[in-house]
């Protein structure tokens, strides 16, 4: 009975690396609040935190271990509790000038850091947070982007010397009209000139005159559709990242869905703020009969908008945007050098530039609006005739407003400045929305879930002793059923649950309810394995086979039937991955990783373990197997 001596040490190097690894769970990360300065270059000093510490304080919110580095305060606090207050109460005696954040403190010893070793992340139910669920509306999406096609397309003809007599947005493309078939046919040729055109192009007459039909291709609505998910997923990932949630979760589910979760947030309202809102942002020029339109239909070519003054007069405003803000590359704020009032600074890319230059070349003395369109949905309950179920009506409408309407003192570029502004807190929330990015597609809330901190506590507590108890009654029934080697099966246990928990901190997987359900039933599968082997012991015993041989037999014969189940067993978990979402996601891969690593301890260390009991013997008349 030979057990190769390369396989202990294989046994060693696993165990070395994966309790390394798992050693940083005995350090878990604090809450905290940080505090940083704004993007508009506040300095932060050691006064804020002095600052912090006499707010706290005299809010009785006891914290500990204040740090100052990289410009950033870091305040520990007891629990997630604590932490909430002491966010709410620096935010106000704070103000607008410093960003004060929830995060996690590091716990973890450095010379564990330095290795990449770090504890478990835990999910949205085991540390409390919100959950949204947002629908992507690419019909309007797309109603959007044709708009703005429709005035790159304009452009473009113009500077050809083309006349567009108008342009109509049609449910997948535009209908373009001109004066005459030549004016239509030069158009044609120069359209299908340009490379990478996204449409079909085709000539036809109305009752309008000549014209042409441009249609997206299927191939290119495919493209946009995916291109504005992962245009909202990144956007909101900015607008996340500006506030420094800790470890926020925004991933697609489905084709048209994102999944948002903002852990340690409690108030739902406080979380859409952080999302920065589902809005877009048109710049759009002031019709010059605004000063004189004093209500009614408004003049062709414009539309009426509120004004979000204190006097809520509304503007008369240009139909045809000059450009969205999904064209601005940097917005910083500020205050204004001569004036000392607000200002946003702001930075297009290369064509944004080229279309701001484009309008107000010969707009210097009129004005620029800045319009904020939030999409929201109205909820109908309404009772279904034939089931008698509920159902929720969603409708789709938006709510428009000017956020800021400013002078064009010259020509404006790629770089230009947003005065006019009521205040610095107006300018900082205008810089943040057009810094991060604009939606690509307009969303709506479809669902929200809130899950408290106490209640992700109680959770944590549940689970670590569901897991317990789970092993604890594994542990007793090994030792009754099979004495000496039901030890041993128990110290491979051990093994293997230091196995789990390490691959589960090195892949940066989130620990949720469902990852410790997947846990607690890998702790009654890993036995399972050594349950087979031992009772093939027991067989060939039985049989007269000599202890040692018995052995032997027992870990090579029953090596197939240990394969098999636990082959059937993984491919389930890779099926319920593949087309699961969130939790059962959560389940499958504890439970794959639970299968592999069980198959190793059960296999391989416990053979292992039972040739130091016995191999090196030199003759064994009994085993301790019941």
């Amino acid at each position: 009975m030979q057990y190769p001596v390369w396989k202990y040490f294989l046994i060693m190097v696993v165990l070395v690396i994966c309790g390394l690894y798992a050693l940083p769970n005995l350090y878990p990360d604090e809450p905290a609040v940080q505090i940083t300065s704004d993007s508009a270059g506040t300095v932060l000093t050691e006064e804020v935190m002095v600052k912090s510490q006499q707010v706290l304080d005299a809010a009785g919110i006891a914290y500990h271990d204040p740090s100052f580095a990289n410009n950033s305060a870091l305040l520990r606090l007891d629990n997630g509790a604590a932490q909430l207050k002491a966010q709410a109460a620096l935010r106000e005696q704070l103000g607008d000038k410093y960003v004060v954040a929830l995060n996690l403190a590091q716990t973890t010893p450095e010379w564990l850091r330095n290795i990449g070793a770090k504890p478990l992340k835990l999910g949205l139910d085991l540390r409390g947070g919100v959950r949204f669920v947002l629908e992507v509306d690419m019909n309007k999406a797309l109603e959007q982007r044709l708009k703005s096609a429709s005035s790159e397309l304009r452009a473009a003809l113009r500077s050809e010397r083309v006349p567009v007599k108008g342009v109509a947005v049609e449910p997948q493309g535009l209908l373009m009209h001109f004066s005459d078939n030549a004016a239509r046919d030069k158009a044609q040729r120069i359209l299908q000139a340009q490379q990478g055109s996204p449409f079909d192009i085709s000539a036809t007459i109305d009752d309008r005159g000549p014209a042409l039909n441009l249609h997206y291709n299927e191939a290119s609505l495919t493209q946009f559709s995916t291109d504005a998910v992962n245009q909202n997923l990144s956007t909101l990932r900015n607008r996340i990242n500006e506030l420094g949630v800790a470890e926020a979760l925004v991933q697609s589910q489905g084709q048209s869905r994102i999944v948002v979760e903002l852990p340690g947030v409690q108030d739902t309202a406080e979380a859409k703020r952080v999302l920065g809102r589902t809005a877009n942002l048109e710049f759009r020029l002031v019709a010059e009969e605004n000063a004189t339109f004093s209500g009614g239909i408004p003049p062709a070519g414009t539309e009426v908008f509120p004004y979000m003054t204190l006097d809520g007069k509304p503007s008369l405003l240009e139909r045809q945007p000059i450009l969205t803000g999904e064209k601005v590359q940097d917005a910083s704020s500020g205050l204004d050098d001569q004036t000392g009032t607000p200002k946003v600074n702001i930075q297009l890319d290369t064509a944004g530039g080229r279309l701001m230059q484009n309008a107000t070349k010969n707009a210097t003395g009129k004005q620029m609006a800045i319009l904020f369109i939030e999409n929201k949905q109205k909820v109908t309950p309404r009772k279904n005739p034939q089931t008698g179920e509920i159902q929720q009506i969603r409708t789709p409408y938006s709510e428009t407003v000017i956020i800021s309407q400013a002078n064009i003192n010259e020509t404006l570029g790629a770089a230009f400045q947003i005065t006019g502004l009521s205040s610095s807190a107006e300018a900082s929330e205008l810089a943040l929305l057009l810094r991060s990015g604009a939606l690509a597609a307009p969303m709506y809330f479809v669902e929200e879930r809130t899950i408290g901190p106490s209640l992700g506590q109680q959770n944590i507590d549940d689970g670590l002793f569901s897991t317990q108890v789970g092993y604890l009654l594994v542990f007793i029934f090994m030792i009754i059923f099979y004495r000496l080697f039901g030890i041993i099966a128990n110290i491979a246990l051990a093994f293997n649950l230091i196995i789990m928990i390490a691959i589960l901190s090195i892949l940066g997987s989130s620990l949720t309810l469902p990852g410790i359900a997947g846990i607690v039933l890998t702790i009654g599968m890993a036995v399972d394995a050594n349950v087979l082997i031992f009772e093939r012991i027991r067989e060939e015993l039985q049989a007269g086979v000599r202890p040692k041989s018995a052995i032997s037999a027992g870990f090579d014969r029953a090596f197939s039937s240990i394969f098999d189940g636990n082959i059937t067993t993984l491919l389930v978990a890779i099926v319920l991955f593949s087309i699961g979402s969130g939790p059962i996601k959560g389940f499958a891969v504890t439970l794959a990783i639970g299968i592999l690593s069980s198959l190793f301890t059960a296999i391989v260390v416990t053979r292992a373990l039972v040739h130091l009991a016995y191999g090196t013997r030199k003759s064994v008349t009994s085993l301790s197997i019941g």
